[in-house]
């Protein structure tokens, strides 16, 4: 993929996360990256494909600061760090998933996007449920199940996180509860 294409690509996230999907334009879009309108259509043909190119670069953002670590611990540990780096205070994951939510928000309305969408969030939750099947405690437990509910739930404090209702340390602390209670042994 060629420098500027990523270049262009990055700027379409910053300006979701600003805007919204329905406030990008390629003018803006233009004056965002550096470059011209002309070599934006050339890039992308319209704005579905920049829309769509978008959805893509955050998915490549997002699974590199998601990606489960070896040096987080066994496999719990890991899907613990791997659900709570969705909850970071940096430029890059604020942005990420802002846009996020806001394509997914868009997929309402604009069902061009559903099947990426759809696509991308079950990846994640096999990603996650992968994980959950590893920990002991799980084992025989529906971990696709709660795969969805614990992705469904970092979502949801996300959201909640960069509207402000609610603090990102009440956010963490809420998913890492979630994450005990999904795995505490059944009686």
């Amino acid at each position: 993929m060629s420098d500027r294409r990523t270049q262009i690509m990055q700027a379409a996230v910053r300006v979701i996360a600003r805007d919204g999907v329905r406030g990008l334009r390629v003018e803006k879009l233009a004056a965002e990256a550096g470059v011209s309108t002309a070599l934006i259509y050339y890039h992308f043909h319209d704005r579905d494909g920049i829309v769509r190119a978008a959805f893509e670069q955050i998915n490549r953002t997002a699974e590199a600061y998601t990606e489960p670590r070896a040096d987080a611990g066994g496999p719990r540990e890991q899907l613990q760090a791997m659900l709570l780096d969705e909850l970071q205070d940096t430029d890059e994951v604020r942005t990420t998933s802002i846009a996020w939510g806001e394509l997914r928000a868009s997929a309402v309305f604009e069902s061009a996007l559903r099947e990426d969408l759809r696509a991308a969030t079950d990846s994640w939750d096999r990603d996650v449920a992968a994980l959950i099947e590893r920990i002991p405690e799980a084992a025989g437990r529906d971990a696709a199940g709660i795969a969805t509910r614990l992705t469904a739930l970092v979502e949801g404090l996300s959201e909640r996180w960069h509207s402000g209702s609610l603090t990102l340390d009440r956010a963490r602390a809420l998913l890492i509860d979630a994450v005990e209670s999904e795995l505490r042994p059944v009686r």
